[in-house]
């Protein structure tokens, strides 16, 4: 007889359905699992078998074949510790095999039968969901899985035994329910930012167009300082969002106690990442940094002392806003439409415009630290503001900017101007406008295409940058309530350019 349970692997947050095969025949005891199984899956063996010994039962004494259909497909992770223990006990006839039909399954067995926490639990909900099956899943994940809609129907055990007694008396595992979102992340205040006007005010134009800024100064300018306020003023995930970046977490294995990512992420890697830690990859292709910042916002500190290769490896989504990580086997992509802030000093001593503190290598070395960064990545970023030092005057008097919660009323604003505007394009905000729609969207009157060509020759710009700034100037229209780009928001948006 042969056995048939359900379960996924993964691709990305892709699912890709599996079917768990076990056929027991007689023959010298032998325990075998075939079809591309890694070294997680092969160690089932053990788990399964250990499992079933503190329940009281033993693995019969012949030939048992574990087949992961498709069978060129690679298997990867524990969550299939459960699905073979269930094909094996529904082969014996112990579990009804009607029973594991309708079931997606996956889970890993602890030693003593507990159903232990795995990662990816709620990409293969909405996979079981929308096969019209149920899913069974540790306790653990349980509420994480009932956001993949109500009708979804859900046993989250806590121990192999107690799923089994389910099977013979039904309603011995309690239905699930969701839990509250994740808790939200108190930001610190803008408010609390003294001094630096310029860059505040590049800070709100990037929360409201959804662009890329960098902000160059020497050490103690406060970078850092504004960089970490950006979140507090950037409206909240929509639902759709949230789904989507909280498959990503679940995926990773980060997503908390069952409940869905509700803020826009802040990821700031230290500047010694690699490539991989960056954009995802490793032996089972994890996501990467600027994935797990999708739909928020990435901080690269200290820019210039990360890796070559580490930057380069940016350009591609900062362009498409998807990272493909590419194998031997197979190629995994995961969404990776994330806020770049990045914030350097202006050379490596970090006092290239003080005289008094400056090294001696100045001013050369400010363009030999500055040359670490290629064109192609400045080149998509849309702000770039120069921080002076802090004046003491100001760090001395009271902290009496605006709030973020003012600035955030009118980065929402702004972006309800936007996505009134693009929704029909399937787009959200100002810095996803490209290509053809880009002239249509934004018409320059004769006079400001006279002034877009100084404005282009003085700052030698390519056509990538001609476009980003179109699209600052734009947002620098939505912020004013303004149907039409006037000349203030060209050279504002020009004023953000700079020249390295």
């Amino acid at each position: 007889m042969i056995s048939l349970v359900h379960s996924v692997a993964f691709n990305g947050i892709q699912t890709r359905p599996v079917e768990v095969q076990v056929q027991i025949t007689a023959g010298l005891p032998a325990f075998s699992v075939v079809g591309l199984p890694d070294k997680a899956v092969a160690e089932s063996r053990d788990r399964v078998r250990a499992a079933l010994a503190a329940m009281g039962l033993a693995l019969p004494a012949d030939r048992i074949t574990v087949n992961l259909s498709p069978a060129d497909l690679a298997k990867e992770g524990s969550h299939f510790d459960l699905p073979i223990a269930l094909a094996i006990l529904g082969a014996k006839e112990l579990v009804p095999p009607e029973d594991l039909l309708g079931q997606v399954v996956m889970g890993e067995l602890g030693l003593d039968g507990r159903l232990m926490p795995i990662s990816g639990v709620l990409p293969a909900a909405i996979h079981a969901n929308s096969l019209g099956k149920g899913l069974i899943c540790p306790a653990a994940q349980g509420p994480e899985a009932t956001w993949a809609g109500k009708d979804l129907s859900i046993l989250a055990p806590e121990t192999l035994l107690q799923l089994l007694n389910h099977f013979k008396e039904p309603n011995l595992v309690q239905p699930q329910r969701p839990k509250a979102v994740t808790a939200d992340i108190k930001h610190p205040d803008l408010r609390d930012v003294k001094g630096q006007a310029a860059g505040k005010r590049a800070l709100e134009i990037a929360a409201a167009g959804g662009h890329n800024i960098a902000f160059i100064g020497p050490p103690g300018a406060g970078k850092s300082l504004l960089a970490k306020r950006l979140p507090g003023i950037l409206p909240d995930l929509n639902a759709c969002e949230s789904l989507e970046v909280s498959m990503i977490h679940s995926v990773a294995g980060l997503l908390p106690e069952g409940g869905l990512v509700r803020q826009r992420a802040f990821r700031d890697p230290h500047h010694s990442a690699s490539q991989p830690a960056l954009v995802g990859g490793g032996t089972r292709a994890k996501p990467g940094e600027i994935s797990l910042a999708h739909r928020g916002v990435l901080f690269l500190d200290e820019l210039p002392e990360f890796s070559r290769q580490a930057l380069e490896a940016l350009r591609q989504p900062l362009e498409n806003g998807e990272v493909t990580i590419s194998r031997a086997a197979a190629q995994t992509s995961y969404p990776a439409r994330f806020q770049l802030v990045a914030a350097m000093n202006p050379c490596r001593c970090g006092y290239l415009s003080d005289p008094a503190q400056a090294c001696s290598r100045a001013p050369g070395c400010g363009r030999d630290y500055l040359s670490k960064i290629s064109g192609p990545l400045m080149d998509r970023i849309d702000l770039i503001v120069d921080m002076p030092a802090v004046k003491i005057e100001d760090l001395s008097g009271p902290a009496d900017g605006e709030s973020s919660a003012e600035v955030r009323a009118r980065v929402i604003a702004a972006r309800q101007i936007q996505a009134d505007r693009l929704q029909p394009h399937g787009l959200e905000t100002n810095s996803d406008i490209g290509g053809e729609l880009l002239d249509e969207l934004l018409v320059l009157s004769r006079e400001n295409k006279a002034l877009m060509a100084q404005i282009a020759e003085r700052f030698r710009l390519t056509a990538r940058g001609y476009h980003r700034l179109l699209r600052v100037a734009r947002t620098l229209a939505d912020l004013a309530q303004s149907a039409d780009l006037a000349r203030e928001h060209l050279l504002e948006a020009s004023a953000y350019r700079r020249l390295l």
